[in-house]
């Protein structure tokens, strides 16, 4: 696949070659022209190689990096030896964030495992939501990643390279399959913050459409107040000036097209289609008050809260309106310090929402078609932090736990297995690169066909070194 390359005029050609009707176009649309309609677009690919499982993706992620052994990897062993020296045979060389040069001891899990479904799945006690909907669940506890910083960790997770300016996950897949969605863009990025700390932030290159045309990239939705900032008229415009504004404008972008053959055009040319359609259809997704008591109260959330829960019940509004890919943040999830008192805060947050989602697509007849994925961009170390005083966690690249459900993944299932404290996965290791090559394959992708030439080079989300789907977990 290769983009269009540019034709270059002179300004004086480019003159000579169009005002001949140019204005008449552009009269023409202003007095008299057809409705303004952002329809579903078309990928790249089709038809698609493989069956497709997934329509569309929801991705859950939990930013700062939450521990494993508070989450979904139980560790009796690392109870054990809570407070004793961490084996040196396990961590000598190897690379750690803030802990490097420091005396390491293990660190027990905080809070107890229960178990929970058919299969009796251990999970910590602090999600008895997810507990519920466990059997509808696929555990990972086997990934790991190659960064260790948050930053290039996220960039790795959404990209598949470290390096900044590569497209996201999101655009990728918008690039590839297109969207359904007639008046909302194709990838969509809402994100959330629980009151009291001071997390990192997220940068917007997380959901760039990077090398790839701009159009592909993701649009933040606000929560609280407008959801999409400059999208409304001003007071003294009326709908059908703004209308007739943007009909006229797209005339001229489009005869400018047609000489140089600029894909960024065409891109101009669909946001501004967009962005009008937008003004009536994003209010309306917004707003919550037509969903009924029962379903607030599953998700536990209030309509305008800007909560992770109001978010996971728009992902919903946005799957069933045709959207390819939506992403959730929710921050704060780095506990270097006072691991204790905050995970419970981050449970509370996200737990019943999760399992909502679940729960509702499910109930809709969407989660057959509907990935929906939950992960940080790393795991935490099994070896104390202690930090002003409290106690908490390091970053740690060589072990996460993580999980998936819908779209053809098998349900009600543990996947791999770390060591014996939690240090590093040991059975069924999952990379980044396997996750994407796998959530390719379920939205009908090849992943290791799926390329884009750049800089010489065949990209691909999944990355030049090789992926492998992870066949273990599909149904």
């Amino acid at each position: 696949m290769r983009f269009p390359t540019y034709s270059h005029h002179t300004r004086r050609a480019f003159l000579g070659r169009v005002t001949q009707g140019v204005g008449a176009v552009a009269l023409a649309s202003l007095l008299k022209g057809p409705a303004l309609h952002a329809a579903p677009s078309r990928g790249v690919i089709h038809p698609l190689p493989l069956p497709q499982k997934a329509k569309r993706v929801i991705w859950l992620t939990m930013a700062g990096g939450p521990s494993q052994f508070e989450t979904f990897d139980p560790k009796p062993r690392l109870a054990e030896m809570h407070g004793q020296p961490m084996p040196e045979s396990l961590t000598k060389g190897q690379q750690l964030a803030q802990l490097q040069g420091q005396e390491l001891f293990c660190h027990a899990p905080q809070f107890p495992f229960a178990k929970f479904g058919k299969n009796q799945t251990e999970i910590c006690s602090l999600f008895p939501h997810l507990g519920a909907v466990v059997d509808d669940l696929c555990v990972i506890r086997s990934m790991t990643t190659d960064a260790i910083n948050h930053d290039p960790a996220h960039m790795f997770m959404n990209t598949g390279s470290q390096i900044a300016g590569r497209p996201s996950m999101g655009a990728w897949v918008n690039y590839g399959l297109g969207s359904e969605a007639e008046n909302l863009p194709g990838f969509v990025v809402m994100v959330s913050t629980g009151p009291g700390r001071s997390p990192q932030p997220i940068a917007v290159r997380q959901w760039s459409s990077g090398f790839l045309p701009s159009r592909f990239q993701g649009v933040q939705f606000h929560s609280r107040g407008d959801a999409v900032h400059y999208l409304g008229n001003p007071g003294h415009i009326a709908r059908e000036q703004q209308g007739a504004d943007i009909r006229a404008i797209n005339s001229l972008n489009r005869q400018h097209e047609a000489f140089v053959h600029d894909p960024e055009i065409a891109t101009r040319i669909a946001q501004y289609e967009m962005a009008f359609q937008m003004q009536a259809s994003v209010p309306e997704l917004m707003d919550l008050r037509g969903e009924d008591a029962r379903t607030l109260e599953l998700y536990g959330c209030t309509p305008g809260d800007g909560s992770f829960a109001s978010n996971c019940l728009l992902a919903r509004r946005l799957a069933e309106r045709g959207v390819r890919f939506i992403q959730l943040y929710h921050r704060d999830w780095d506990h270097h310090s006072q691991l204790r008192e905050e995970m419970p805060v981050k449970a509370k947050e996200t737990d019943q929402a999760s399992a909502a989602l679940i729960t509702d697509l499910k109930q809709r007849g969407l989660l057959d078609d509907t990935l929906v994925v939950w992960t940080g961009e790393f795991g935490r170390t099994p070896m104390a932090q202690a930090t002003k005083g409290t106690t908490g966690r390091d970053h740690h690249n060589k072990a996460m736990s993580m999980w998936l459900a819908g779209a053809g993944i098998r349900r009600g299932m543990v996947y791999g297995a770390t060591d014996d404290l939690g240090y590093a996965a040991v059975e069924n290791i999952c990379t980044v690169h396997d996750l994407h090559a796998t959530m390719l394959q379920q939205l009908g992708i090849q992943h290791d066909a799926f390329s884009v030439k750049f800089q010489g080079l065949d990209a691909k989300l999944t990355g030049v070194e090789g992926a492998n789907v992870i066949t273990g977990i599909l149904g």
